[in-house]
């Protein structure tokens, strides 16, 4: 089973932090990325320079939906690899960029779902309205998606806005809370993840991901949040494509700052890559390990006074 998300990368400030260097990727195990990852481990982005140093310069999230003829650096390889879209998300810890991580989706015939990205800037609107997404073949979706716009609190961008954390919304054919429902449907849509990103101005993004059976996002997702001590993170929410009850599994359960890959996101307020769960004593890899699954992506979500959330997913 492909995932929507085909292939994630870190890019970090070198010794100088003035140019961002190769920090690690998940690359599946696809033998055909290979050749992208061989070249993506030898490149260096200026300040607005390609894709990470674009999402550096802008302060926000950047999606780019087709890499020819654009700023992207790595276009013939991304295309030889079947990777036809891009989203990067720089992680700031006030006005100091600490990481940018890009997210590369893949293209078939079978191909579902969306990646897509919202913003509200307050003096101009009080809803929220689609900067750019990605939607594979999911054409008549793309164009309601595109003419639709969300005040605070309604449909997956406006209530992720709302809440501030990440959101899942599940089951999108029967939840009247998902105001594309029915196109949703209508292409095999069944699962949101909202994600909040707050500029230090009032503007407001949202990224969504939209998952279809056939080709999840990511096998698993989990939203962890500190408790109310902030000694702790402990299981908020999630949503695994194999069923699993996670609510139950994780019940009592919590991870230390600094513990595997979910509280060094915490501790360093860096997003971190694991492409071995063997190495991670949390509680978190111990259960994605019995289920079979072996690479996670922790992003922590970062307020005004510290960390809100970490979203992990699993590949």
């Amino acid at each position: 089973m492909k995932t929507f998300i085909r292939v994630v990368e870190l890019w970090v400030p070198d010794r100088t932090r003035t140019r961002l260097e190769f920090g690690g990727g998940l690359y599946g195990d696809e033998g055909g990325l290979s050749a992208f990852k061989s070249v993506s481990e030898g490149l260096h982005f200026g300040y607005d320079e390609g894709l990470p140093g674009k999402a550096w310069a802008s302060g926000h999230p950047v999606i780019l939906t087709k890499f020819a003829n654009s700023y992207f650096k790595r276009t013939d390889q991304a295309l030889a690899a079947g990777l036809t879209c891009g989203v990067a998300v720089p992680v700031f810890a006030g006005e100091f960029l600490q990481a940018v991580m890009v997210l590369f989706c893949g293209d078939d015939e079978a191909h579902i779902g969306a990646i897509e990205l919202w913003h509200n800037d307050p003096d101009t609107s009080h809803e929220m309205g689609l900067v750019d997404g990605y939607y594979g073949t999911a054409d008549m979706f793309e164009f309601n998606s595109r003419h639709t716009r969300f005040p605070r609190g309604f449909g997956l961008p406006g209530r992720t806005w709302k809440a501030g954390l990440p959101l899942i919304i599940r089951d999108l054919h029967n939840a009247k809370s998902f105001l594309r429902w029915e196109e949703a449907a209508e292409v095999g849509i069944n699962l949101g993840v909202g994600v909040p990103y707050r500029t230090g101005g009032e503007q407001t993004w949202v990224l969504t991901f939209l998952s279809a059976q056939a080709t999840p996002i990511a096998r698993r997702f989990e939203i962890w949040v500190p408790n109310e001590t902030r000694s702790m993170l402990v299981y908020r929410d999630g949503d695994c494509s194999a069923q699993t009850d996670l609510a139950a599994l994780y019940a009592n359960k919590s991870i230390a700052k600094g513990d595997g890959s979910i509280g060094g996101a915490w501790a360093t307020g860096m997003p971190a890559l694991n492409d071995d769960l063997a190495h991670d004593g949390s509680i978190a890899a111990a259960e994605a390990r019995a289920a079979g699954l072996s690479q996670m992506v922790a992003l922590p979500v970062i307020g005004s006074a510290g960390l809100d959330a970490v979203l992990a997913w699993y590949l």
